[in-house]
Formats: C-alpha cells, structure tokens, sequence
C-alpha cells in the first residue's frame, strides 16, 4: 500500500482503497471522478507510491490551469525556434514522466483541438516536440482526473468519446465528505496534529461539540474545507483544546450559487431568515413570522425548494426534534430516523450543534 496518509475507515472509502490495490500493480489507464476537494490528486499519488513506478517520477499537470496556447508545449515539448519566443529547446511533461506517472488534473478543461493529439499520444506511447518531426518513444502511465461528468461532456460534443473511452478504462469515484461523515473525527485529529506542529502549539483534545459541529455541516468544499476549517481553528485555539465557533462553518452548499431567478432568489432568503431565527419556524419569533407567512405554506415552500438538508424548527413541538422533509432515495438522508409522520427527525447531538 502507498506510504501516504489515506485516513477513513467508512465503507466508501474502504471500497477506494480496495480499488487501489487492484490498479496499483498494473498500468492501465485510471480516471478518477468526484468532487472538488475529495483528494484526487492525492489517490493518484496513492496509486503510483503502490506501484512498480514508484521510483520514477510522479508528474503532475492541471490542464485547466495552462493557457490553451501553452498547454500542447507544456505536455510534448518544443524546439528552439519552434515558434516566437522558444529560445532554447524546451522538455514536456510527458517526457519528464518517462518511466513515471503522469496525472492530468481537470482532463475535462482539456481543449477540444488539443483531445485528438493527446489520444494519439496515449495509443502510440510516442511524442513530437513542437517544431520536431522525430518521434520519442516513452513509457508512461497515465492516471487523469476530473470533477465534471465526462460521460455527459462526451453527449454534448464537448469532449472525444474515443478519447474518453481511452481514459477511462480503471474509473475510481471519489465519495464526498457528506457520504463518509465517519471518517471526519479521523480527519479533523490528523489536520489539528498537522496544523499544531506547524505553528509549534499542543493541541491534544478535539471537544464532542465541535466534533458535531463538522459531522452536521455539508462540506461543500470537501476534504479540502474540512482541512482549512481546522488550519483557522487550530490558529485561533489558545490552549490544548481545539476552538471552533459553529459561525465558521455554517456556509451551506445551497447558498454558495448565486441566485439567477426568482426561485433561487425565494429560496436563499428563506435559508437566510431560517438561520436568523435559530431554524424556529413557528411563533411570533420564528422565521415564519418574519416572512409574513403560516407557518404550515413556510413548510410547503421550504419542501417545494428541497430544503431537505437544513434544520427546522418545529414551534409548539418537541424541542428536543428537528424535521426535515423526508429526502428521496438519491439524495443524502440526514441522521435519525423515519417516524409515522413520513418525516426525518435528527438526532439531539446534530440540534445542538446546529444551534
């Protein structure tokens, strides 16, 4: 196995982990696919530590971060003169990668004149420099990555099928944090050791409560949100326990987009009015009230807008419960269980730590 750090012990993340084992020992090409900030840079990483390259270089390149005009020079090469301004023959990553890894980050930025050469590249294992005419055989694995829907890119025109199929002959998806909430304790501890030793502090306690506070949050931003929530936590932690205010992790997914119609609009606001009031919804200081509506339509609009992720407020009620409107089956369901109203009620620990 690698000698990164892989930490989770969840069934998904277990799932990745077997997948590595099974590519690692072989070449064949890897796409891996998830969302932002799921450490896909970092199972690449993973994959070529576990395998017979491991000694060779590992090589990395984001297409999306190259100007399209650089982009072909920068993974094949040039020659001096090749074009204005190529003063001296220049190494491509690919040839850098020889005998190595090279892993493409964000493939799906990868221009559609520049998709055919790659391909050709991939079938033939041979470059041109620019400006060249001999061919350079190479040895290289490929291993790409991206949090787009390639398949869906492919249907739009937007991205070769025979390149696509190419890449994707070992596919590896990477769970989001929200779907392996097990492993946040896991990760919050090696992020707070990291950030300790870095800024020479001690910190060897992480509270309940703000353990809770992470696993209710939604992560949006993934493993790498979790990691910079930490990094300012352990910054603004003045003894061995771990400090964080719910007020630094509160940013919800859903209002991160940019609302473009009046549905957006309408529903921004009411997460907004929702987390002013405390998730109360009912009574003459709940949001229900402060939108000028029953509390019963604020109940219909917020399971019309799909608000299923955030904590409401039941007035009158248990206050011991939350209820959520009960998610369909592709969508993450909250922790709790179903009760014979057909409605999700959340767990006292997730209440808390939402309030």
């Amino acid at each position: 196995m690698s000698t990164l750090e892989l930490i989770g012990s969840s069934a998904k993340f277990r799932t990745v982990l077997d997948r590595i084992n099974m590519i690692a020992p072989v070449d064949s090409a890897v796409l891996i696919q998830g969302e932002t900030g799921t450490g896909k840079e970092v199972i690449a990483q993973a994959i070529h530590e576990a395998g017979r390259r491991r000694q060779n270089s590992f090589v990395a390149v984001n297409c999306a971060a190259i100007p399209s005009g650089l982009l072909e020079s920068e993974l094949f090469g040039h020659e001096r003169g090749a074009f204005t301004g190529a003063v001296a023959q220049t190494t491509g990553r690919f040839q850098t990668a020889d005998r190595g890894t090279l892993f493409l980050d964000e493939i799906g930025d990868l221009p559609l004149e520049l998709q055919p050469k790659l391909l050709r590249v991939l079938q033939e294992m041979q470059i041109e420099r620019l400006g060249s005419g001999r061919a350079i055989q190479l040895d290289v694995r490929i291993i790409a990555a991206t949090n787009q829907d390639l398949w869906r890119m492919v249907q739009e025109r937007k991205f070769r099928a025979d390149l696509y199929f190419r890449l994707n002959v070992f596919p590896i998806m990477l769970p989001s944090l929200r779907e392996r909430r097990g492993d946040i304790a896991l990760l919050a501890e090696h992020f707070v050791q990291k950030f300790a030793r870095r800024q020479g502090k001690v910190i060897d306690r992480i509270p309940d409560d703000v353990i809770e506070i992470l696993k209710c949050h939604d992560w949006p931003g993934n493993i790498r949100e979790l990691q910079n929530v930490i990094e300012r936590a352990v910054i603004m932690s003045n003894g061995p326990s771990l400090e964080l205010k719910l007020s630094e992790v509160q940013v919800r997914s859903s209002e991160l987009a940019p609302a473009r119609t009046l549905l957006d609009a309408e529903r921004a606001h009411i997460i907004t009015v929702l987390r002013e009031m405390n998730w109360i919804v009912g009574g003459r200081h709940g949001a229900a009230a402060q939108l000028g509506v029953p509390r019963t339509t604020l109940i219909a609009m917020m399971r019309r807008h799909g608000i299923s992720r955030e904590a409401l407020g039941f007035a009158g009620g248990d206050s011991d419960l939350i209820a959520v409107p009960k998610p369909s089956h592709n969508s993450y369901a909250p922790r709790g269980i179903e009760g014979q109203d057909g409605i999700y009620h959340q767990s006292q620990s997730c209440l808390e730590a939402t309030r």
